[in-house]
Protein backbone atom coordinates (compact mmCIF):
# COMPACT_ATOMS: atom_id res chain seq x y z
CA UNK A 1 0.00 0.00 0.00
CA UNK A 2 2.34 2.67 1.14
CA UNK A 3 5.58 1.96 -1.08
CA UNK A 4 3.32 2.02 -3.66
CA UNK A 5 1.67 5.43 -3.16
CA UNK A 6 3.03 8.03 -5.19
CA UNK A 7 3.79 11.50 -4.54
CA UNK A 8 2.45 13.53 -7.21
CA UNK A 9 2.81 17.16 -8.59
CA UNK A 10 -0.51 18.57 -7.55
CA UNK A 11 -3.78 17.04 -5.15
CA UNK A 12 -5.75 17.72 -8.07
CA UNK A 13 -3.99 15.67 -10.56
CA UNK A 14 -5.55 12.44 -8.96
CA UNK A 15 -8.81 13.46 -8.41
CA UNK A 16 -11.82 11.39 -9.64
CA UNK A 17 -12.88 12.84 -13.04
CA UNK A 18 -16.42 10.92 -11.96
CA UNK A 19 -19.15 13.36 -10.68
CA UNK A 20 -19.73 10.66 -8.02
CA UNK A 21 -16.76 11.15 -6.15
CA UNK A 22 -15.92 14.75 -6.84
CA UNK A 23 -17.79 16.18 -3.61
CA UNK A 24 -16.02 13.94 -1.37
CA UNK A 25 -12.94 13.89 -2.70
CA UNK A 26 -12.68 17.91 -2.68
CA UNK A 27 -13.96 17.19 0.81
CA UNK A 28 -10.78 14.88 1.73
CA UNK A 29 -8.63 17.55 -0.06
CA UNK A 30 -9.61 20.10 1.95
CA UNK A 31 -9.41 18.45 4.88
CA UNK A 32 -5.52 17.68 4.27
CA UNK A 33 -5.18 21.47 3.59
CA UNK A 34 -7.02 22.30 7.36
CA UNK A 35 -4.16 20.05 8.29
CA UNK A 36 -1.36 21.76 6.57
CA UNK A 37 -2.46 25.17 7.64
CA UNK A 38 -3.27 24.23 11.61
CA UNK A 39 0.07 22.89 11.25
CA UNK A 40 1.88 25.57 9.77
CA UNK A 41 0.16 27.78 12.32
CA UNK A 42 1.17 25.26 15.34
CA UNK A 43 5.15 25.27 14.11
CA UNK A 44 5.86 29.22 13.76
CA UNK A 45 4.86 29.76 17.78
CA UNK A 46 6.75 27.06 19.25
CA UNK A 47 9.51 27.84 21.86
CA UNK A 48 12.87 26.83 21.24
CA UNK A 49 12.98 22.82 21.82
CA UNK A 50 9.27 22.03 21.38
CA UNK A 51 8.35 18.83 19.08
CA UNK A 52 5.32 17.96 17.10
CA UNK A 53 5.10 14.34 16.58
CA UNK A 54 2.58 13.03 14.13
CA UNK A 55 1.72 9.51 13.32
CA UNK A 56 -0.52 7.62 10.77
CA UNK A 57 -2.50 4.72 13.65
CA UNK A 58 -1.42 1.61 12.58
CA UNK A 59 -4.41 0.18 13.92
CA UNK A 60 -6.71 2.26 11.36
CA UNK A 61 -4.51 1.87 8.51
CA UNK A 62 -3.86 -1.72 8.74
CA UNK A 63 0.09 -1.63 9.02
CA UNK A 64 0.25 -3.39 12.32
CA UNK A 65 3.51 -3.10 13.78
CA UNK A 66 4.57 -0.74 10.88
CA UNK A 67 4.51 2.85 12.56
CA UNK A 68 4.64 5.98 9.89
CA UNK A 69 5.29 8.61 11.47
CA UNK A 70 6.97 12.55 11.33
CA UNK A 71 8.52 14.58 14.08
CA UNK A 72 9.21 18.37 13.78
CA UNK A 73 11.46 19.87 16.73
CA UNK A 74 12.27 23.46 17.22
CA UNK A 75 15.75 24.35 17.37
CA UNK A 76 17.64 27.75 18.19
CA UNK A 77 17.21 30.97 16.20
CA UNK A 78 14.17 29.76 14.62
CA UNK A 79 15.39 26.48 12.93
CA UNK A 80 13.24 23.80 12.80
CA UNK A 81 14.29 20.33 11.96
CA UNK A 82 12.24 17.48 10.63
CA UNK A 83 12.63 13.95 10.58
CA UNK A 84 10.21 10.79 8.64
CA UNK A 85 10.57 7.14 9.26
CA UNK A 86 12.87 5.40 7.23
CA UNK A 87 12.66 1.54 6.06
CA UNK A 88 15.49 0.51 8.44
CA UNK A 89 12.50 1.38 11.22
CA UNK A 90 9.94 -0.64 9.43
CA UNK A 91 9.18 -4.20 8.98
CA UNK A 92 10.24 -5.76 5.98
CA UNK A 93 6.45 -6.16 4.07
CA UNK A 94 6.45 -2.48 4.58
CA UNK A 95 9.22 -0.82 3.81
CA UNK A 96 9.33 1.76 0.75
CA UNK A 97 10.47 0.82 -2.67
CA UNK A 98 12.75 3.07 -4.64
CA UNK A 99 9.80 4.87 -6.08
CA UNK A 100 8.68 6.02 -2.51
CA UNK A 101 11.97 6.74 -1.64
CA UNK A 102 12.10 9.11 -4.98
CA UNK A 103 9.35 10.70 -3.88
CA UNK A 104 10.26 11.48 -0.27
CA UNK A 105 13.72 13.07 -1.98
CA UNK A 106 11.68 14.89 -4.48
CA UNK A 107 9.48 16.07 -1.90
CA UNK A 108 12.86 18.03 -0.32
CA UNK A 109 14.09 14.90 2.25
CA UNK A 110 17.38 14.33 3.06
CA UNK A 111 17.84 10.46 2.68
CA UNK A 112 18.46 8.65 6.11
CA UNK A 113 22.08 9.79 7.27
CA UNK A 114 23.02 12.47 4.94
CA UNK A 115 21.93 15.10 7.53
CA UNK A 116 23.55 15.09 11.02
CA UNK A 117 21.79 13.48 13.30
CA UNK A 118 18.93 12.22 11.71
CA UNK A 119 20.56 8.52 11.66
CA UNK A 120 17.95 5.87 9.97
CA UNK A 121 15.54 8.76 9.35
CA UNK A 122 14.70 10.93 6.54
CA UNK A 123 15.78 14.33 7.16
CA UNK A 124 14.74 17.64 6.61
CA UNK A 125 15.64 21.56 7.86
CA UNK A 126 13.77 24.28 7.61
CA UNK A 127 13.08 27.63 9.57
CA UNK A 128 9.76 28.72 11.55
CA UNK A 129 9.22 31.57 9.24
CA UNK A 130 8.54 29.24 6.53
CA UNK A 131 6.38 26.80 8.33
CA UNK A 132 3.63 26.89 5.88
CA UNK A 133 6.18 25.01 2.81
CA UNK A 134 7.54 22.88 5.67
CA UNK A 135 3.65 21.74 7.00
CA UNK A 136 2.58 21.07 3.21
CA UNK A 137 5.58 18.95 2.45
CA UNK A 138 5.02 16.99 5.93
CA UNK A 139 1.29 16.76 4.66
CA UNK A 140 2.21 15.32 1.57
CA UNK A 141 5.01 12.88 2.85
CA UNK A 142 1.68 11.24 5.31
CA UNK A 143 -0.62 11.63 2.71
CA UNK A 144 0.95 10.33 -0.76
CA UNK A 145 3.99 8.87 0.26
CA UNK A 146 2.56 6.88 3.86
CA UNK A 147 -0.87 6.36 2.59
CA UNK A 148 -3.06 8.47 5.03
CA UNK A 149 -6.39 8.52 3.48
CA UNK A 150 -7.52 11.05 5.73
CA UNK A 151 -6.16 13.47 8.74
CA UNK A 152 -8.64 11.80 10.63
CA UNK A 153 -6.27 8.94 10.87
CA UNK A 154 -3.95 10.12 12.10
CA UNK A 155 -2.20 11.18 15.85
CA UNK A 156 -0.19 13.95 17.09
CA UNK A 157 1.61 15.16 20.21
CA UNK A 158 3.09 18.17 21.26
CA UNK A 159 5.20 18.70 24.09
CA UNK A 160 8.77 20.09 25.17
CA UNK A 161 12.46 18.35 25.95
CA UNK A 162 11.44 16.92 28.97
CA UNK A 163 8.19 15.38 27.06
CA UNK A 164 6.03 17.90 29.46
CA UNK A 165 2.71 18.53 26.99
CA UNK A 166 2.77 21.82 25.57
CA UNK A 167 -0.75 23.49 25.29
CA UNK A 168 -1.76 23.81 21.23
CA UNK A 169 -4.65 23.56 19.36
CA UNK A 170 -6.41 20.74 17.31
CA UNK A 171 -4.80 19.66 14.12
CA UNK A 172 -7.89 19.86 11.58
CA UNK A 173 -9.12 15.99 12.37
CA UNK A 174 -6.32 14.73 13.60
CA UNK A 175 -6.50 13.37 16.80
CA UNK A 176 -4.60 14.14 20.02
CA UNK A 177 -2.80 11.45 21.46
CA UNK A 178 -5.34 9.70 24.03
CA UNK A 179 -5.05 11.37 27.59
CA UNK A 180 -3.76 14.36 26.53
CA UNK A 181 -4.88 17.44 28.30
CA UNK A 182 -4.62 20.76 26.15
CA UNK A 183 -5.18 23.69 28.62
CA UNK A 184 -7.22 23.55 31.57
CA UNK A 185 -9.79 20.69 29.95
CA UNK A 186 -10.21 18.55 27.03
CA UNK A 187 -9.41 20.08 23.62
CA UNK A 188 -12.50 21.35 21.84
CA UNK A 189 -13.18 18.41 19.05
CA UNK A 190 -15.16 17.78 16.23
CA UNK A 191 -17.96 16.20 16.02
CA UNK A 192 -16.20 13.10 14.65
CA UNK A 193 -13.36 13.55 17.01
CA UNK A 194 -15.99 13.54 20.15
CA UNK A 195 -17.20 10.37 19.14
CA UNK A 196 -14.05 8.72 19.38
CA UNK A 197 -13.34 10.04 23.03
CA UNK A 198 -16.31 8.97 24.33
CA UNK A 199 -16.44 5.61 23.79
CA UNK A 200 -14.42 3.20 25.60
CA UNK A 201 -12.52 0.25 25.21
CA UNK A 202 -14.26 -2.03 28.05
CA UNK A 203 -17.45 -1.91 25.67
CA UNK A 204 -17.95 -4.73 22.75
CA UNK A 205 -17.30 -3.71 19.54
CA UNK A 206 -20.46 -4.34 17.92
CA UNK A 207 -22.23 -1.91 20.84
CA UNK A 208 -19.63 0.77 20.38
CA UNK A 209 -20.83 0.73 16.44
CA UNK A 210 -24.07 0.60 17.03
CA UNK A 211 -23.97 3.88 19.34
CA UNK A 212 -21.66 5.43 16.40
CA UNK A 213 -24.46 4.10 13.36
CA UNK A 214 -27.48 5.47 15.42
CA UNK A 215 -25.54 8.64 16.69
CA UNK A 216 -24.90 9.67 12.56
CA UNK A 217 -28.42 8.59 12.05
CA UNK A 218 -29.76 10.73 14.69
CA UNK A 219 -31.36 7.74 16.44
CA UNK A 220 -31.48 5.49 18.76
CA UNK A 221 -29.48 1.97 19.09
CA UNK A 222 -33.17 0.46 19.55
CA UNK A 223 -34.68 1.95 16.52
CA UNK A 224 -31.66 0.85 13.69
CA UNK A 225 -32.38 -1.47 10.73
CA UNK A 226 -30.61 -4.79 11.98
CA UNK A 227 -31.09 -8.04 9.43
CA UNK A 228 -30.78 -11.45 10.80
CA UNK A 229 -26.99 -11.45 10.22
CA UNK A 230 -26.56 -8.56 12.77
CA UNK A 231 -26.08 -5.81 9.99
CA UNK A 232 -26.67 -2.59 10.54
CA UNK A 233 -28.72 -0.93 7.31
CA UNK A 234 -28.30 2.63 6.27
CA UNK A 235 -30.40 3.29 3.10
CA UNK A 236 -28.66 6.07 0.67
CA UNK A 237 -31.08 6.61 -2.07
CA UNK A 238 -31.70 4.01 -4.41
CA UNK A 239 -28.86 2.04 -2.71
CA UNK A 240 -27.97 -0.02 0.67
CA UNK A 241 -25.36 0.43 2.72
CA UNK A 242 -24.21 -2.34 5.51
CA UNK A 243 -22.47 -2.18 8.69
CA UNK A 244 -21.34 -5.75 9.83
CA UNK A 245 -18.62 -6.36 12.52
CA UNK A 246 -16.28 -9.59 12.56
CA UNK A 247 -14.92 -10.74 15.45
CA UNK A 248 -11.66 -12.80 14.58
CA UNK A 249 -9.93 -10.53 13.21
CA UNK A 250 -11.78 -7.42 15.30
CA UNK A 251 -13.20 -6.10 11.94
CA UNK A 252 -15.84 -3.71 10.68
CA UNK A 253 -17.22 -3.74 7.30
CA UNK A 254 -18.70 -0.85 5.67
CA UNK A 255 -19.65 -2.42 2.33
CA UNK A 256 -23.05 -2.16 -0.23
CA UNK A 257 -24.09 -4.14 -2.85
CA UNK A 258 -24.31 -1.46 -5.62
CA UNK A 259 -25.38 -3.33 -8.62
CA UNK A 260 -26.98 -7.26 -8.46
CA UNK A 261 -27.81 -9.33 -12.12
CA UNK A 262 -24.74 -7.39 -13.65
CA UNK A 263 -23.05 -9.26 -16.66
CA UNK A 264 -18.86 -9.34 -15.50
CA UNK A 265 -17.73 -8.32 -18.60
CA UNK A 266 -13.82 -6.80 -19.32
CA UNK A 267 -15.08 -3.46 -19.71
CA UNK A 268 -16.87 -3.95 -16.00
CA UNK A 269 -13.83 -4.76 -14.22
CA UNK A 270 -11.50 -1.92 -15.73
CA UNK A 271 -13.97 0.54 -15.26
CA UNK A 272 -14.35 -0.52 -11.46
CA UNK A 273 -10.33 -0.98 -11.24
CA UNK A 274 -10.08 2.90 -12.30
CA UNK A 275 -12.36 3.87 -9.78
CA UNK A 276 -10.97 1.87 -7.06
CA UNK A 277 -7.63 3.40 -7.70
CA UNK A 278 -9.03 7.25 -7.30
CA UNK A 279 -11.29 6.23 -4.18
CA UNK A 280 -9.72 8.00 -0.99
CA UNK A 281 -10.35 5.04 1.12
CA UNK A 282 -11.99 1.78 0.51
CA UNK A 283 -12.79 -0.19 -3.46
CA UNK A 284 -14.88 -1.86 -5.34
CA UNK A 285 -14.87 -5.24 -7.24
CA UNK A 286 -17.18 -7.70 -8.67
CA UNK A 287 -18.06 -10.88 -7.54
CA UNK A 288 -20.08 -13.36 -9.90
CA UNK A 289 -23.03 -11.06 -10.65
CA UNK A 290 -22.81 -8.48 -7.88
CA UNK A 291 -20.57 -5.26 -7.99
CA UNK A 292 -19.43 -4.31 -4.52
CA UNK A 293 -18.19 -1.63 -2.64
CA UNK A 294 -15.92 -2.42 0.57
CA UNK A 295 -14.41 0.14 2.93
CA UNK A 296 -12.70 -2.11 6.03
CA UNK A 297 -12.39 -0.59 9.72
CA UNK A 298 -10.00 -2.06 12.02
CA UNK A 299 -11.80 -2.81 15.36
CA UNK A 300 -8.34 -3.49 17.20
CA UNK A 301 -8.25 -0.05 19.26
CA UNK A 302 -11.54 1.32 17.38
CA UNK A 303 -11.74 4.29 17.24
CA UNK A 304 -15.47 5.94 16.35
CA UNK A 305 -14.25 8.89 13.64
CA UNK A 306 -12.76 5.97 11.27
CA UNK A 307 -15.90 4.49 11.54
CA UNK A 308 -17.72 7.37 10.72
CA UNK A 309 -15.86 8.56 8.10
CA UNK A 310 -16.19 4.84 6.54
CA UNK A 311 -19.96 5.78 6.59
CA UNK A 312 -19.78 8.68 5.02
CA UNK A 313 -17.79 7.99 2.26
CA UNK A 314 -19.93 5.19 1.79
CA UNK A 315 -23.31 6.27 1.47
CA UNK A 316 -22.23 8.74 -0.76
CA UNK A 317 -20.51 6.69 -2.95
CA UNK A 318 -23.62 4.13 -3.43
CA UNK A 319 -26.17 6.50 -4.08
CA UNK A 320 -24.42 8.05 -6.80
CA UNK A 321 -21.93 5.10 -8.07
CA UNK A 322 -25.67 2.58 -8.50
CA UNK A 323 -26.82 4.96 -10.63
CA UNK A 324 -24.11 5.67 -12.92
CA UNK A 325 -22.89 2.35 -13.24
CA UNK A 326 -26.68 1.17 -14.05
CA UNK A 327 -26.85 3.22 -16.78
CA UNK A 328 -23.70 1.81 -17.79
CA UNK A 329 -23.77 -1.43 -17.35
CA UNK A 330 -27.05 -2.78 -16.52
CA UNK A 331 -27.86 -4.62 -13.95
CA UNK A 332 -30.10 -3.99 -10.72
CA UNK A 333 -30.35 -1.45 -7.73
CA UNK A 334 -31.23 -2.07 -4.51
CA UNK A 335 -34.19 -0.06 -4.62
CA UNK A 336 -34.36 0.38 -8.05
CA UNK A 337 -37.79 -0.40 -8.85
CA UNK A 338 -38.19 -1.84 -12.22
CA UNK A 339 -34.45 -2.15 -13.33
CA UNK A 340 -33.67 -4.67 -15.49
CA UNK A 341 -30.11 -6.24 -15.83
CA UNK A 342 -28.18 -6.29 -18.46
CA UNK A 343 -29.64 -8.78 -21.81
CA UNK A 344 -27.62 -11.97 -22.46
CA UNK A 345 -23.76 -11.11 -24.22
CA UNK A 346 -23.19 -13.32 -27.29
CA UNK A 347 -21.27 -16.02 -26.61
CA UNK A 348 -18.15 -15.28 -29.05
CA UNK A 349 -17.87 -12.14 -26.54
CA UNK A 350 -14.73 -11.90 -24.29
CA UNK A 351 -15.84 -12.54 -20.34
CA UNK A 352 -13.17 -12.75 -17.50
CA UNK A 353 -13.07 -14.06 -13.60
CA UNK A 354 -13.04 -12.93 -10.92
CA UNK A 355 -11.92 -8.94 -10.18
CA UNK A 356 -10.42 -9.65 -6.91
Amino acid sequence: MTAESPAGDTPESVLLDEPTTADLRAKVTEAWREFAGALADLLSGLPSGAQVDVTLDPTASGTGTAVYSVSMRVLSAGVVEALAVGNAALPPEFRMNRAAVADMVALGWSPPGVLAGSGDAFGLRSEQARSTALAAVVSRTLRDVYGAPHPAFLVYLVHDEEDEPIDAGPLGTARPEPGLEIGTGRVELSEDQLMAEVVVDEVPLDERVRTVVATMSKTTVDQLQVDADGDIGIRAGSAMVFVRVRDNPPLVDVFSPILTEVEPTEQLYVKLSELTNRMPIGRLYCAQDTVWASIPVFGRNFQAVHLMLAVQVMTGLADELDDRLHGEFGGKRFFGEGDKPTPPRSEGEHRTGMYL
